[in-house]
């Protein structure tokens, strides 16, 4: 595609406002990467209700909030907040709203039942995070999701926002993990995924709404692919060969050395 010189980075999970592990590690180390590397960046998340705004410094920016999303005809106000990383001279965009994110916990309740609106609160985040990035005028080559509750933005990106000059030359890597809550999300979960753009045979392979399929949808619309561990399903891996996708295989080493940010750079540079 040319020089890329903006990446935008949508993330589940960033160290230090969550634990460390796997993802919220490259989502902390992964974006200052990419900006040492002379591109400029953006980097999203949600507010969950675990992130204490006081310690980690959160606040609002009022000129980005302000909007609502409607999901199944409910109005629900985004919110929108940012706090930086100072070490790494980079910001956080954090995706706001009391009734999807204000829990102690991530995406399961303290008896460590899977929430019945995990898939109601990815279609919010991909919506807000999309919004956002429109209000800041900020137009990304490339648009990486890590973790599951990014797997719908690709969709939206391809579809409701394809005409869209701030999104019409971006290209879109998806990393899987094997992260998503067990079971299934909501049933009618298809049914509310829909928006201006999107129709129903878009997210046919939706028809069970669980993890792996949720996988396949953010790559039927995706221009590329990364392995993020070495225990990504299977057969989400043979659905992003059958699709001709660029896939860049997981390599434990450069995960833990850190080689694996001038694989991604590369990987980037050549989508």
């Amino acid at each position: 595609m040319g020089e890329v010189k903006r990446v935008l980075f949508v993330n589940s999970e960033i160290f230090p406002y969550l634990p460390e592990t796997p993802i919220s590690r490259i989502g902390r180390f992964l974006p200052q990467g990419i900006q040492e590397r002379k591109k400029e960046i953006r980097s999203f998340m949600p507010r969950y209700g675990s992130i204490n705004e006081r310690k980690n410094q959160l606040h609002e920016v009022i000129r980005l909030s302000g909007m609502n999303i409607i999901i199944s005809d409910v109005d629900r106000p985004l919110v929108i907040k940012v706090a930086s990383i100072s070490a790494a001279r980079m910001q956080v965009y954090f995706i706001d709203n009391e009734d999807y994110f204000h829990r102690k916990f991530l995406y399961h309740d303290a008896e460590g039942n899977p929430f019945a609106d995990n898939g109601e609160r990815a279609i919010f985040f991909a919506r807000g995070v999309l919004e956002t990035v429109k209000k800041l005028r900020w137009a990304p080559d490339v648009i990486h999701c890590q973790g599951w509750i990014t797997h719908i933005l690709p969709l939206y990106l391809k579809k409701a926002y394809k005409d869209d000059p701030i999104f019409s030359g971006s290209k879109v890597v998806t990393s899987l993990y094997n992260d998503a809550p067990a079971g299934l999300f909501q049933e009618d979960l298809a049914d509310r995924i829909p928006m201006a753009g999107v129709s129903a045979e878009d997210i046919a392979v939706m028809e069970r709404p669980d993890g792996i399929n949720l996988a396949k949808l953010a790559m039927r619309y995706s221009d590329g692919v990364i392995l993020g561990g070495d225990d990504v399903p299977e057969e989400e891996i043979a659905f992003a060969k059958a699709q001709g996708l660029p896939v860049l295989e997981y390599d434990k080493a450069a995960a833990e050395n850190g080689g694996y940010i001038d694989r991604y750079n590369e990987f980037y540079d050549n989508l």
